[in-house]
């Protein structure tokens, strides 16, 4: 080892480690293990928790993360894959947040271009009104963007709108209005986040499921938590420990208030959203379509994603979380007509490639019952129990980096942390960015310019020639394995590679192959026969 390396701090070496190459899941796991009281200590490796981490290691705070699955192995992983300042919104009224929205928009297309990036929208009018009615609101999104704005809003005649919108209906066709926003990959996001982190010292570990929080004397001073792997439990001491759970948080919360006797009134809404993945013959080019109003009063979208179209969304409240949600029938038809009435061709079960759930965790106000998510908070919020337990739910993937400040802020007002100045985390760029090199579009299916500027060193790995099938190769799974912290098939299949979501049947052919080569890589089971389930599950109707 050189003498440089050997005097580096602890913290430091594993960042360099993680910088350098391949990584050493029980080393890392080990650590755990060390007697240190971490500055902070976050339960939950979604797009919150992540932010939360990279923004206080940036700053200089020992962090500490742990994640029961991996990571974004729920909501952070199935958005609508949009990075938006938020149309509906500013329809609402809620400016504030769409302003905030379209800042924290130019940030995250700056700091991560090889996985967000702009993307043109196209609302197709059928009513000679729309056109205007919408285009006026659409200028003051411009105009709240300022020079933050991709793009400016257009009027569109019917003949321009079918140029940008091939298969959109044509009859009844009067014009459109052609606005900016963005999309990104959101398990890669979340991803590049996670090992950011890890390279500025934070100790970041999926697999490892939070079981509970330590108290001393009605203040929280750590919590416990345990490898999925091993079975091997760890008690870890942090100063200020903070609930990023997602649609989970209340579980924590519930123990916290048992804990000093304070009971706690549940402040997540869940609401389910689906999405359903069909061929690029249903929208070709590179235009999403957006439905502002559909006729329930929701908002339709078919986004042109990775060499496929996602058509979503719904927004149903849903009491149970299942680690897996699944569609109602009903939330299937209503996506399936509603893309009907304004394409061409009207895609059917047949044609659905993959779908999936996401569970949003929509803050609900005090005495809400929770019926009508369609009313309930976008915002996030940020709770300081009477133990010191800092919670934090709502909000959306576009605003993690402004929401991960806030959490902070809210920790030094508390006095749980000390002060560290703020938006050291705006122009950090994410690991595998290159703001100078020129970028793929994200409607391009993925590959090797996936990695950004990580590209030649995936090249550079075993297997590069190999390709497994959609574009993955054997080098990828390696890399995955080595610097990416998969573990199982799903890892790659769902998250390192997004074919899960793409084509849940494809994917499914290709478990046993990277069964194979994740297992000579980490020496775990790769966990195959449940991804083939899984796979077939993104594909079965709901009765």
């Amino acid at each position: 080892m050189p003498p440089v390396y050997r005097r580096l701090r602890r913290g430091a070496r594993r960042a360099l480690s993680v910088k350098m190459g391949r990584m050493n899941r029980e080393s890392l796991v080990s650590q755990l293990a060390r007697p240190v009281t971490y500055d902070v200590a976050i339960i939950g490796g979604g797009a919150t928790g992540l932010g939360v981490a990279l923004d206080a290691a940036a700053r200089g705070f020992s962090v500490v993360l742990v994640e029961a699955h991996d990571f974004a192995k729920g909501t952070s992983s199935r958005a609508t894959k949009l990075v938006h300042g938020g149309v509906r919104y500013l329809a609402q009224g809620n400016i504030a947040l769409v302003r905030e929205a379209l800042h924290e928009r130019t940030t995250l297309l700056h700091n991560a271009p090889h996985l967000a990036q702009p993307l043109p929208f196209v609302m197709p009018s059928y009513r000679i009104w729309e056109t205007p009615f919408y285009g006026a609101g659409l200028k003051m999104y411009d105009a709240l963007a300022g020079r933050a704005g991709l793009g400016p809003t257009e009027f569109l005649s019917r003949e321009q709108t079918l140029a940008c919108l091939p298969t959109a209906r044509a009859q009844g066709l009067k014009g459109g209005v052609k606005y900016w926003d963005g999309q990104f990959d959101d398990a890669r996001l979340a991803l590049a986040l996670a090992r950011t982190a890890a390279s500025r010292g934070a100790l970041v570990v999926n697999y490892c499921a939070a079981t509970g929080l330590r108290h001393e004397n009605g203040k929280v001073v750590g919590l416990e938590c345990r490898d999925s792997e091993t079975g091997i439990a760890y008690a870890l001491n942090a100063r200020c420990v903070i609930n990023a759970a997602g649609v989970w948080v209340d579980q924590f919360r519930q123990q916290d208030g048992e804990a000093i006797g304070r009971p706690v009134q549940p402040m997540v809404a869940p609401s389910q959203g689906v999405h359903i993945v069909v061929d690029r013959e249903f929208l070709p080019g590179d235009h999403a379509l957006m439905v502002p109003k559909t006729a329930d009063g929701r908002v339709l979208f078919g986004v042109p994603w990775l060499g496929k179209i996602i058509l979503g969304t719904t927004d149903t409240p849903r009491q149970d979380l299942p680690a897996e949600p699944r569609p109602f029938k009903e939330e299937l038809q209503f996506i399936l007509e509603e893309s009907g009435r304004y394409l061409n061709r009207a895609p059917t079960t047949a044609d659905i490639r993959s779908m999936w759930v996401g569970l949003r965790p929509l803050v609900r106000p005090q005495g809400d019952d929770g019926e009508d998510t369609k009313g309930l908070s976008r915002e996030h919020t940020v709770l300081v129990s009477r133990s010191g337990l800092v919670t934090v739910t709502g909000g959306k993937w576009t605003t993690y980096r402004a929401m991960a400040e806030d959490v902070l802020a809210k920790c030094m007002q508390s006095r749980l942390l000390e002060r560290a100045r703020s938006g050291v985390t705006t122009n950090l760029i994410l690991i595998g960015g290159d703001p100078g090199r020129q970028q793929p579009r994200m409607s391009e299916p993925q590959g090797l310019h996936s990695y950004g500027s990580e590209a030649a060193a995936v090249a550079a790995l075993p297997g590069a020639d190999r390709e497994l099938g959609a574009g993955l190769t054997e080098a990828m799974v390696r890399f995955a394995a080595r610097t990416e912290y998969a573990r199982t098939v799903e890892d790659v299949l769902a998250r390192r590679c997004r074919l899960l979501f793409l084509d849940a049947a494809l994917a499914g052919t290709l478990a046993a192959a990277v069964g194979t080569l994740l297992e000579k890589e980490t020496g775990v089971d790769p966990q195959v026969k449940a991804f083939k389930d899984l796979a077939r599950l993104y594909l079965t109707l709901p009765d």
